[in-house]
C-alpha cells in the first residue's frame, strides 16, 4: 500500500486537484438536499471480479475533505473480490460522502482496473524467467497511482520519469547519429551507477549495441524469430527487454524467446476499469 507520508507528500496536491475539478464552486445537488450536518453511512460494491487496488487512495479522498470521517475496510490492498462483494463502510458526513464520492471511486476504480490486468498478464509469465515491466504511456498526473496499481498487480516498474534511467530511442539514436554515437554519449554523460539502454529493431542493430556496450537492450516490434536469435546472439552480454504492442493476447508467445523483460503500455493504457459502487447510503444515529 501506498504509505501514508509518501501518499501526503507526492498524491496530496493530486487528490486535492482532482476534487477541485469535480467542485469547483460547491455541490449543488447536495446543498440542497441536506442544509446541514447528518452523520450517515453508505457500502462500497465490488461489481465484478477483480484484484482491489487503492484503498487508501480512495480513503484519503474522503480525509481530505473530512478528516472525521471513517472507512472500515472488508479487504486488503492486493486482494482479489468478487462480484457483489461488500469491500467497505463509509461512515460520517452525509455531504461529505456524497461530495467526495466520483473522485474517490475514479482512483479505486482505475488502480483496481490496472492491478486486475496486469495480474491477468503476470500469470501467463509464472514459470518463466521474463519479468512483466510497464511503460511511461500512463494518464497525465495519474502516474504514481498507475505505476503504483502495476506492482499491486504483480507487474515490475520500468523508469519511474526522464530523470529515473537512461534509455535511448529510435530519435535519440537519430539525434546522435546512429547506435554506437548514442551509447558512447550516454556513457560520457551519465553517472557511472545508470544502466544504458538501448532501443534496437533489427538484429544489426542488436549487434552494433553489444559492440558498444549497451547494458540493456530494448527489442522493439521485432518478430518472434529475430527476438530468439537476438537474445542467442546477446548471450548474456547485456539484458534483454522486449518492447512493441505486447497484450495479453499474444504475450506468450515471448516466453520461448528467453528474453529477461517483456514491457508492455497495454497495463496502463489499455486496462478496463473495474466496476465499483458507493451504494444504500442512509443516516445512523449518533452515538
Amino acid at each position: 500500500m501506498l504509505e501514508t507520508v509518501s501518499l501526503k507528500l507526492n498524491a496530496d496536491e493530486l487528490i486535492k486537484m482532482a476534487l477541485k475539478e469535480d467542485i469547483s464552486n460547491e455541490d449543488v445537488s447536495t446543498n440542497a438536499v441536506l442544509k446541514d450536518y447528518k452523520k450517515g453511512k453508505a457500502d462500497l460494491i465490488c461489481k465484478q471480479d477483480g484484484v482491489i487496488c487503492g484503498l487508501n487512495v480512495f480513503e484519503r479522498v474522503f480525509k481530505i475533505l473530512d478528516e472525521n470521517t471513517e472507512i472500515k475496510f472488508l479487504v486488503k490492498e492486493g486482494e482479489k473480490a468478487a462480484k457483489s462483494q461488500r469491500i467497505a463502510e463509509i461512515t460520517g458526513d452525509m455531504r461529505v460522502i456524497l461530495q467526495g464520492e466520483r473522485t474517490a471511486l475514479n482512483y479505486l476504480q482505475r488502480m483496481s482496473g490496472i492491478a486486475t490486468y496486469t495480474s491477468e498478464v503476470a500469470n501467463l509469465l509464472k514459470g518463466s524467467k521474463t519479468k512483466l515491466l510497464d511503460t511511461r504511456k500512463t494518464t497525465p498526473n495519474m502516474r504514481i497511482f498507475e505505476k503504483y496499481a502495476v506492482k499491486v498487480g504483480g507487474g515490475n516498474n520500468h523508469r519511474y520519469n526522464l530523470s529515473d534511467g537512461v534509455l535511448l530511442k529510435d530519435n535519440h539514436i537519430g539525434a546522435a547519429g546512429g547506435i554506437t554515437n548514442a551509447i558512447k554519449a550516454a556513457k560520457e554523460y551519465s553517472s557511472f551507477v545508470r544502466k544504458i539502454e538501448v532501443e534496437v529493431e533489427t538484429l544489426d542493430g542488436v549487434k552494433e549495441a553489444v559492440a558498444a556496450g549497451a547494458d540493456i537492450i530494448m527489442l522493439d516490434n521485432m518478430s518472434v524469430a529475430d527476438m530468439t536469435a537476438a537474445v542467442k546472439y546477446i548471450n548474456g552480454r547485456a539484458l534483454t527487454e522486449c518492447s512493441g504492442n505486447v497484450t495479453k493476447e499474444n504475450i506468450k508467445n515471448i516466453i520461448s524467446t528467453g528474453v529477461d523483460y517483456v514491457s508492455s503500455g497495454a497495463l496502463t493504457h489499455s486496462a478496463p476499469i473495474l466496476d465499483l459502487s458507493l451504494k444504500n447510503l442512509h443516516p445512523v444515529e449518533e452515538v
